[in-house]
């Protein structure tokens, strides 16, 4: 029993951080208020601004002048928990699992000369908070997450002719997490839950690397390739409670785990075209290799010998994600000098399946319509605001375990995303 529950406990919290890390929830992976306001689209040809310098390195070297752009996205979700049941575990489903977080971003670009430039982004490519109340039903499964990913990106972009340029920009990425789940009562007759809690953190080095060809001075198109990250997280379990059996067992305390996770890469393909002096038209697609998560492999020690350690071995957790494809379209209309208009429509596959989906990543194939606004001032600055609305298929939720029990449900997710931006040109 101790070795099966111990097991099970650490394979949920730790399996669920490297999940939820790669997932993103329902979180909007915003890196450009400029480019959220076409839902992405032209996102490595665009090269609009200083935020080109993660949709694709080689866009800097388009920029004329020096400048700097930092700005901030919020998501506001919303969910609907329905056709529920569960055992042995009894509860709510309420469904307002997902805080209004605020996402930064901030980008310095300096051309050199008229071949190179250099530049820095600081951004957050995946971060999400879900917190369930304490009485959800599904709370064996996972009832709070907690990560985020922070990147610096150094970059440097290189001019051949007016047609072709690179770019290319190491990531150095940090991420943390925190998972909780409760754990039911092993005592015949009780009824308080006891408690898992995992945290664990690491800092790993990836790139990013683009290419971007001018076909002609209104149309161009971009390819970016964002590398794989191994992470190796380390950190530690924490188990509490009151249960008598698992007191008596010596499952209560603290322990070091450790995951090796590695993220995948993908490849973004984008083209621009400017029709005409008001119109602008954007497409693109990006393939990402979720397909790298097969299983999650945690080892764990730090124990006293015996039947402890033996718990706390190698222990394996299917996953069986797929690829997936996004696409969109966008346009741009140049109101006049000062003002402009934008809009996009974007698919998102998600690479989760019914068999292995859980609470904590509980999102499926999303649908997302955005609108933007850029407003120039002055020929120094630009403000740019933009929304978004996603809303996903009904996914469903179809967990069971031996020491857990079991758990279904249908999600209906949906999410109301703000944007503002502001670039400064020196």
């Amino acid at each position: 029993m101790k070795k099966t529950w111990l097991k099970t406990a650490i394979a949920v919290a730790v399996g669920a951080l490297s999940t939820q890390v790669m997932a993103a929830g329902f979180a909007l992976n915003e890196q450009s208020i400029s480019g959220m306001g076409t839902s992405f689209a032209g996102r490595s040809s665009s090269a609009d601004d200083a935020t080109t310098l993660f949709g694709n390195p080689a866009g800097m070297s388009r920029l004329q002048r020096e400048q700097v752009s930092f700005g901030m996205a919020a998501i506001n979700a919303k969910t609907d928990i329905n056709d529920t049941s569960s055992f042995p575990a009894s509860g709510s489903n309420d469904g307002d699992m997902v805080p209004v977080t605020a996402v930064p971003m901030g980008y310095y670009v300096k051309p050199l000369d008229d071949k190179w430039a250099v530049g820095v982004g600081v951004y957050v490519p995946f971060g999400l908070i879900t917190d369930y109340e304490s009485g959800f039903e599904g709370r064996y499964f996972g009832d709070y997450s907690e990560v985020r990913v922070i990147t610096v990106q150094p970059t440097v972009s290189y001019r051949f002719n007016e047609k072709l340029s690179v770019g290319f920009g190491p990531t150095i990425n940090r991420i943390d997490g925190q998972l909780e789940s409760a754990v039911p009562p092993a005592t015949p007759g009780a009824t308080a839950d006891s408690r898992v809690k995992i945290k664990g953190d690491d800092t790993a080095l990836g790139f990013n690397v683009g290419v971007l060809y001018e076909f002609t001075p209104h149309t161009r198109a971009g390819i970016t390739y964002r590398s794989k990250v191994d992470y190796t997280l380390e950190g530690d379990t924490q188990v509490s409670g009151n249960d008598p059996t698992l007191a008596f067992i010596g499952a209560y305390g603290e322990y070091d785990a450790s995951l090796d996770l590695e993220t995948p890469e993908s490849i973004d393909v984008s083209i621009t075209h400017e029709l005409n002096d008001q119109w602008t038209l954007y497409g693109g697609a990006m393939l990402t290799r979720w397909s790298r998560l097969e299983s999650i492999i945690v080892e764990n020690g730090g124990v006293a010998a015996g039947p402890a350690t033996a718990a706390f071995g190698t222990i394996e957790e299917e996953q069986d994600w797929h690829d997936t494809w996004s696409y969109a379209l966008g346009a741009a209309y140049k109101l006049n000098k000062q003002w402009t208009l934008r809009t996009g429509l974007a698919f998102d596959q998600s690479p989760t399946n019914n068999t292995h989906r859980s609470p904590r990543i509980p999102t499926g194939d999303r649908t997302a319509v955005s609108f933007g606004l850029a407003w120039n001032p002055t020929d120094d600055m630009t403000v740019d605001l933009a929304y978004s609305y996603l809303w996903e298929e009904d996914t469903k939720i179809q967990q069971a375990s031996a020491t857990r029990g079991t758990y279904n449900a249908t999600y209906e997710n949906s999410a109301h995303g703000f944007g503002a931006a502001m670039t400064y040109r020196f």
